[in-house]
Formats: C-alpha cells, structure tokens, sequence
C-alpha cells in the first residue's frame, strides 16, 4: 500500500503522519532530522568544510617549508599546524566522510528503510561540530593549539598551556561520535536486511563498513583511556607517563599505537569498498574474488591488532619483540595483496570504460600500492631504524590517505552524486579535477620519499639547504593540489544545482538495491522489504 493510499484509508491519521513522509521544512529540518539520507548530507558537507580548513593548514606547512630558513610563521605555531592539520584530516575530514557515504548508502543497499538507530544517528553527527569547535578554539588561546604531533606523545605534550584540556575534551566528543556511529552501522547491518539477503550477499562496502565499526568499538575507547591518562598527568598530580614519578612515556606509545593502528585501516577499508563496488561496474564484471575479499578484509582487520609496535622500533625493544612485529607487518601485506589482485583481475579482459569514478578508482589502486610498498619497505625492523621520523614516513602515509582514502572518497561521490542528486556531473570537468589532482599529488609526496632518505627528520620547520630543491617542488604540488579542489566543489554545487537527469540505473551495468530506485532517492525508501535476488546483489 502506498502512502497515499493509507492517507485514504486512515484520513484521520492524515495530518500526524504527514511529517513522517517528507522532511521539515527549514533549518530545523537538518538540526532535528533522523533520516539516514539527511544526516549522510551533513557528513558529507561537513567533511567538505572540515577538507578546506585542514588543507589550509597543510599550505602553511608547505609555505614555511618552500625554501631553508624560517620565513611565515614561529616553531611553535608551525608544529601546532602539523599536530592540527592531522588531527582535522583523519578525524575531521576522512571519518565522518566515511560516516556520512555509510548513512546514505548501507541502508539502501541493503534493503532498509532506515538506519536502525535513527535519533542516535543526529546524535552522532550533531555532536562533530562541537568537538571541532572546541578543537580549533585551541589555536586562538594564549597558550596555543596542540603542538606535540598527532600522537600526542608525552612529555613533549604535557608541556602545553591550559587549552590542552580543552583538546582532550574535544578528542573525547570526536571518540563518542565514532563509537555511536558504529553501533549504528552495526545493528543496521545485523538486523534491518531483507529476508534472502545472508551475508555472503551484501555488497563488498557494506562487509568493509561492518568490520571498520567493530575496529572503531574496540580500538576508541583504548585511545580514550591514554589520553585520559595523559589529562590526569597533566592536571591531577598521576604519574602514568611520567618517569620522576615512576611511570612510563613508552608505554603511552604501546597504548596509543593499539588504537593507532587499527585506525589506520578504520580510515582505508571503507575506501577498499568503495573502489570494490565502481571497479566491477566500469569493468562491466561481477567483482573477482568475493568470498576472498570478504576474508582478506577481515584477517586485516584481526592482524591490524599485533603489529602495532612496528611504530616504535626504535624505542629500545628487546629483539624477540622487533622480529615478532616485522613479521607480523609484512604478513598483514599478503590479504592486501589479495585485494590489490582481485580488483586487478576484475578488470581483465573487462569492457572497461573511464569515466570519473573509475579514474579515481583505478588512481587509487595504483597509489596506493605505491604507499604499500614504502610500508613493507618500513616494516623491515634494521632499515625502519633509518627511515623512522623521517619525510620517508611522511611520504608513505600520504600516500595511502591521499591518493588511497581521500581519491576514493572522490571516487564515490562522483559515482553516487546522480543518484543523490537526480542530475550528472560534468563528466569533462570531472576528468579535469582527476587529471590535475594526480599530477600535482605526485609533485608533492613523491620527493618526500627522496628528502626522507637522505635524512630530512620530519615536524621541523627550517631545513639544511641540501634538502632545498625537492622541497621547493613539494611546495608546488601542495598549492596545485590544494587550488584543485576548487574545481571538485564547483562540479559538486553545479551539479546540485541541475544537468543532465540521471536515470534509475545510472551506470549501465551498476548492480545492487541501490540502483533499483528512482535518481534522486526518494526520501523514504525500502518502506516494504525488497525481494532478493542474484541479479540485485553487486558480488
């Protein structure tokens, strides 16, 4: 029965169930919403926001470092912009962005008319710009943002002013945000499918989505627990990290890197599901490996517990401890590996084409093997001592975080933004935003692999002037890449705005639930379960 339908049938429920059938109007629409497309929307806006403030913060950085010498800004603002430019990237930007395509898309693959925690999920994402708030108030105080790097290693950021508990509290908020979220995209998962659809049949982001939330479960409240210990240190007379009073600063690097490095694939799986779902559309064949990738997403995700203090090879283990985590790092390679072959066999012999999503998606596998191997290159214990802290490292992680979870990101906006939006982007314009990105991301991390390995130590804001001529490049790339994505936001907003109408399928040859329904979604749907079967499964 449709909805009209029961408006007919039941005309004095008319007007109370009307606002169960459309959004509000107005502002209060997107305070007081719990429709699953609508908080997706805020995410996904909020993340945009939150892309433009960290990169501002990066062209700092690359300003300062353009040319040897100390030329923009003082040291310890320069390290406040390193600390604060990765916490609002990983936290601010690649999280809820992820969070935001989860809360569009995994109730509609599935089947469901909803997330399964509707008022919790406004909750979650109403919560993020307070934390953030918060978080960048911090640079405003006398005593300066947070300046001790991401880690937040003491005893280095113990010595910060009176705003540092103002970035605890924040990093508290951000920390419930994810784990509320994560409880959401769980029960949705576990108990909002229709009747045919086992888990052997879910699309290949909705597996990576439901293994990313268990990480975020078990790995936030660790990291909750360290910088909670740090706030008593600091304010409260303990000693937890403190050798005078007996503690230990190496064990908060054990407690921080038991949640570090399961975030580090909190913040790439979600994007292995998203280049799973657009690489076997574009390549015109089902996904290769199905059950394999399932599995190889979950034995990373189990491995991404025991290997954590590949981070702090140079802290003193004994070397049973350093062969135990070399090892188990370069095990954690082989269902990568796997992943990396599957997409690469799905698009064998396919009737590939390459419009905008699939640039993006097949960029991303090719960079982000790139950034795997420099990771295998580190997980080797006797060369790590001479990569650590250096621009070798920094080189490494942007490339699996830029050209890996930021390009999939793109990747996934270009090909759900039809659907979203009921009108196509400018195809020609997408290309270019491609095109330029992968030139100018090159120009900037790949000369970092060439200063860190002759020695350049990261977090520093002058240089020796041998270091000079690849900085001055990266510098280049930084200000190209940044400027860039100008373009992304205009062919988001123009194609908001209006284009070519988009049909129900979209891509010819997309499968999967979400794709059964009208381009744009509509505000409610999967109000009756679908029926399952093979052909609506992307696999």
């Amino acid at each position: 029965m449709s909805y009209s339908d029961k408006a007919h049938a039941h005309p004095g429920h008319d007007e109370h169930d009307d606002h169960h059938h459309g959004p509000a109007p107005g502002l209060m629409r997107w305070v007081t919403t719990t429709n699953h497309k609508d908080i997706g929307t805020l995410y996904l806006w909020f993340a945009l926001i939150m892309f433009f403030i960290g990169g501002a913060m990066a062209l700092i950085i690359r300003l300062e470092l353009g040319s040897p010498g100390l030329q923009f800004v003082d040291p310890m603002f320069f390290n406040s912009m390193t600390t604060m430019h990765a916490i609002v990237m990983i936290f601010g930007v690649i999280m809820p962005a992820f969070v935001g395509l989860a809360n569009w898309m995994i109730p509609m693959m599935i089947g469901a008319p909803d997330m399964a925690l509707p008022r919790l999920n406004n909750w979650s994402f109403w919560i993020m710009p307070f934390a953030f708030t918060i978080m960048l108030s911090t640079l405003f105080m006398d005593s300066g943002g947070p300046a001790g790097g991401w880690t937040l290693y003491p005893p280095l950021v113990l010595q910060m002013g009176d705003s540092f508990a103002f970035v605890i509290f924040a990093i508290h908020f951000m920390g419930i945000s994810s784990v509320m979220g994560s409880i959401n995209i769980v029960a949705t998962i576990f108990n909002m499918r229709p009747p045919g659809m086992t888990m052997m049949k879910m699309p290949m982001f909705v597996w990576t989505w439901l293994i990313t939330a268990y990480l975020l479960i078990a790995t936030i409240p660790v990291f909750a627990g360290a910088v909670t210990m740090l706030l008593t240190d600091r304010f409260f007379g303990t000693s937890f990290f403190s050798a005078a009073g007996g503690g230990d600063p190496v064990m908060f690097q054990h407690i921080f890197w038991f949640f570090g490095h399961p975030e580090v694939y909190i913040l790439i799986l979600p994007a292995f599901g998203i280049v799973s779902s657009i690489i076997p559309t574009f390549a015109r064949k089902p996904l290769f490996g199905y059950d394999s990738m399932v599995y190889a997403t979950a034995s990373i995700a189990f491995l991404s517990f025991i290997v954590w203090a590949h981070h702090m090879f140079t802290t003193g283990m004994p070397l049973a401890g350093e062969l135990f985590f070399m090892f188990s790092t370069m095990m954690i390679s082989v269902p990568t590996g796997v992943k990396v072959f599957n997409w690469v066999a799905t698009m064998w012999r396919g009737s590939m084409t390459f419009e905008t999503p699939m640039l993006f998606a097949v960029g991303f596998v090719i960079m982000f093997t790139i950034g795997g191997l420099s990771g295998l290159m580190l997980a080797i214990t006797p060369a790590d001592i001479q990569y650590h802290d250096t621009y070798f490292v920094v080189a490494h992680f942007h490339y699996v975080l830029v050209p890996g979870a930021i390009y999939s990101l793109m990747a996934a906006t270009y090909y759900w933004i039809p659907k979203w939006t009921g009108n196509m982007y400018d195809e020609t314009l997408g290309k270019w935003h491609f095109w330029i990105s992968t030139i100018f991301v090159n120009v900037l991390f790949f000369p970092m692999h060439f200063v860190g390995l002759a020695g350049m130590p990261r977090r520093i804001p002058d240089y020796n002037n041998i270091f000079a001529d690849w900085n001055f490049i990266a510098t280049i790339g930084a200000f190209g890449f940044g400027f860039s994505q100008l373009l992304f936001v205009y062919i988001i907003l123009k194609c908001i705005k209006g284009g070519k109408e988009a049909t129900s399928e979209v891509w010819e040859g997309a499968r999967g639930l979400e794709w059964t329904v009208a381009s744009p979604a509509p505000y409610h749907t999967f109000e009756v379960a679908p029926a399952i079967t093979d052909t609506t499964i992307t696999r």
